[in-house]
Parts: C-alpha cells; sequence; structure tokens
C-alpha cells in the first residue's frame, strides 16, 4: 500500500497543497514549528480520523478558515481509491471515496491504513490507560472498519447512561426514582450490547498482537527482561481470569458472555454507581497492562526501556497489519531524533522492508543512511494571514504543485 498524491487545503500551516509521492522512502526536513510534521498529522487523520497530537478536531483548521481538507490517493494492490474528508467548523466532517459523498465519515477507514511513530508514543508507557485504550481501538479500527461503528455507538450509549446517572441520586432522594431505574435498565441493555462487541474486538486483537510485542521488543533490547502485555477489564471478578489471558483463543461465543457479564457487574455496580454519578462499568475504564518480566512497565521501566517497549508497540502494530495482508504506509515523525542507536538500526530495518514510509526530520542526519530517501525541504513564513509552510526544495523527478 502506498500514498499516490495527497492534498491539503488549510490544514493547520497550510494553506494549499498537492504532492505526487512514489513507494519507497520520503522525508520531509524543515526546522520545528515549521509544518512539516502537519503533513504526516493530515495522512494520520485519514487513516484513523483522528489526530496523534491533539483529541479534536478545530485545532487543525487554519486559523481564520472555516474548514480544513485532506486527502490522499491510495494504492492497494494495484487498485487505486481516492479518499478526502472536510473538517468543518462547528459542523459535522464531511468524506468522499472517489468524489461520492460518504453517509458518514468513518466510511473512508481501512481505505489507508498507517502506523505512526511519534514522540509522542513515550505516553503509551507512561501515560493514561485513555492512551493505551486508544492505541488498542486505532489498531482495532484499521483492521476492522466496522468496529468504528461500535464504538460511535458504545460512546452514544455511555454519554447517554452517563448524564442519567448524574440525576438519578437526587430523583431517589425525592421519591421518584422509580422511573429513572427503569430506563436506567434500558440504557443498560444497550451499554452491555455495545461493549460486549467492543471489548470481544480488544480481546481478539490484544491475542493476535501480543506475540508480535514479544518479538518486537526482543529484537530491540534483547539483554531486557521480556515483555507481555495482558487486558484488564473493568469487569474485574465477574470475567473469568483466563478471559483476558492473551494466550486465549478467542470464541464464537464470547459477545454473549461478554454481555451476559456486563449485566451481572452493572447490577452489583448499581449503588455505587448513583452514588458517584459516573459510568463505572465498561470498555472506557479498562487498561492494556504492559510488563516487563513479573512487573509493570509504567513507573519500574527505565527511560530506555519505556522507550523500546513504545517503538514495539507500534512495531508489533505494523507487523500485525503486514500480516493480515497488506503492507501500511509508515509515519515516523521526528522519531528517529528521540532514539539511541540501537533502537534507530531496529526501526530503520523494518522501515526499509515497507512499501512507503514517510518521514520527518530537522536535519538530514537524524535519518539513517541506510534509507535512501527521497527528500522535500519544508519552511514556514509569517504572513497577514498568520503562519503559511511551503515545500522550497525537493529532489524527486515528480513535479510537486504547491501554491506559492
Amino acid at each position: 500500500m502506498f500514498v499516490r498524491r495527497f492534498s491539503l487545503r488549510d490544514f493547520r500551516s497550510w494553506d494549499s497543497l498537492t504532492l505526487d509521492l512514489l513507494p519507497g522512502t520520503t522525508v520531509f526536513l524543515g526546522s520545528n514549528g515549521h509544518g512539516k510534521t502537519n503533513i504526516l498529522e493530515s495522512l494520520g487523520y485519514l487513516s484513523t480520523l483522528s489526530s496523534h497530537r491533539v483529541s479534536a478536531d478545530a485545532p487543525m483548521i487554519r486559523s481564520g478558515t472555516a474548514s480544513a481538507f485532506a486527502g490522499a490517493t491510495v494504492v492497494n494492490a494495484g487498485r487505486e481509491l481516492t479518499i478526502d474528508v472536510e473538517l468543518i467548523e462547528g459542523k459535522s466532517n464531511r468524506a468522499r471515496i472517489n468524489q461520492s459523498p460518504t453517509r458518514r465519515p468513518r466510511e473512508v477507514l481501512g481505505i489507508l491504513q498507517s502506523v505512526m511513530f511519534a514522540p509522542e508514543d513515550l505516553s503509551l508507557v507512561r501515560g493514561d490507560p485513555s492512551d493505551r485504550r486508544r492505541y488498542l481501538d486505532e489498531l482495532l479500527t484499521s483492521r476492522i472498519p466496522r468496529m468504528a461503528a461500535v464504538r460511535a455507538d458504545y460512546d452514544k450509549v455511555l454519554r447517554q447512561r452517563s448524564a442519567l446517572l448524574k440525576t438519578a441520586g437526587a430523583a431517589l432522594r425525592r421519591g421518584s426514582g422509580e422511573n429513572v431505574l427503569s430506563t436506567l435498565e434500558v440504557w443498560d441493555g444497550h451499554l452491555a450490547a455495545h461493549g460486549a462487541q467492543l471489548l470481544a474486538g480488544r480481546l481478539e486483537l490484544v491475542h493476535d498482537l501480543a506475540p508480535h510485542l514479544v518479538e518486537s521488543y526482543r529484537s530491540i533490547a534483547p539483554e531486557s527482561r521480556p515483555a507481555s502485555i495482558r487486558y484488564r477489564s473493568s469487569l474485574g471478578t465477574s470475567l473469568d481470569p483466563e478471559f483476558t489471558d492473551p494466550t486465549r483463543v478467542p470464541g464464537i461465543d464470547d459477545v454473549a458472555y461478554l454481555e451476559e457479564r456486563f449485566h451481572h457487574e452493572l447490577s452489583v455496580m448499581r449503588t455505587k454507581e448513583i452514588d458517584r454519578g459516573v459510568c463505572l462499568v465498561g470498555p472506557h475504564r479498562d487498561d492494556l497492562e504492559l510488563v516487563l518480566g513479573d512487573t509493570p512497565a509504567k513507573g519500574f521501566a527505565s527511560h530506555g526501556e519505556s522507550w523500546s517497549y513504545a517503538l514495539s508497540l507500534r512495531l508489533a502494530g505494523f507487523s500485525l497489519l503486514r500480516t493480515d495482508g497488506s503492507d501500511p504506509v509508515l509515519l515516523l515523525d521526528d522519531v528517529f531524533a528521540e532514539l539511541d542507536r540501537r533502537r534507530r538500526q531496529a526501526l530503520a530495518a523494518v522501515a526499509a522492508t515497507a512499501e512507503q514510509v514517510l518521514i520527518t526530520a530537522a536535519v538530514p542526519e537524524d535519518v539513517p543512511e541506510e534509507l535512501e530517501a527521497a527528500k522535500f525541504g519544508v519552511e514556514a513564513s509569517e504572513t497577514p494571514e498568520g503562519r503559511i509552510s511551503r515545500i522550497v526544495s525537493k529532489d524527486l523527478s515528480e513535479e510537486v504543485e504547491s501554491d506559492e
């Protein structure tokens, strides 16, 4: 899989850009803050409908404009598809496939598969559980695009049920809680149904990902303790402990079992949830446990071990997507400058085998010599409209189309 062409309009610091790309390695060189990362962010967004830098879409819309546009023509096994997404301030985003509007932006998911490496990846090890849940869910929807709809349905039900819990305690104290409890039971059913599907998908993903993670970490840090992962569910003791063992093979009855366990745990936690006014059960409270030897990586791993683990998680995701039949596009955002020689070599070895690699770097020396790459220079200038990025040099034979 590779991106043959991509276009931006009013995306971050880019007012207009169209680039033709080739398979192999392409490097975007420029000083920090000049817009090179924005290019990779836009391609990552087309792949996952989320940014690796911010949680909301608004910051990606160039200041002073009402919308932003990102599009890409993707070639996969000889088949070519063009996707684009328009981010609209204060309104729902719009997407198209081969110029035809989609009913929902998430219909473009799966057309461009990518794996992003960035300095922010250290949060996968040292950050909150939400960082690791996001890692799992983005990888899950890359493999199975329909899971994006499951996530969206779950999040919608979670918001509705959480809003009801905030008022349930007061209603019960007023003696009018009977209707609230019956309504809550309805939302329990929806939460259990969607949550069971999402949890089953995550558990299957962890099962498939685990051996790739073990091998990736061993290749990067052979002298370190072995790495392993395990899923920690908020269903707690309601769930058979063996169910979250990554060596357990997922079964066809998993969703039904998990839905039944959801209902049980929701009934057990009912009083606590009403007292606290929050939803205490579900995938939104789960975590991916990262282990080195017999200890958690978070809080116990050294800085080097943490970087090795974060890098291994990304490499494992790349390897897993590859086994599904297609090389994802590798997006390496200023990551080589963060790594020591061994880790640089490990990442470069994987990058050298990928069909397409897009790299950002501040200076050419940050890119390993073994990666023969085409190079684009990126520079920004201050204008009355704000900072505007431009392609200022290139060594590709392909023509670059960019407003100057």
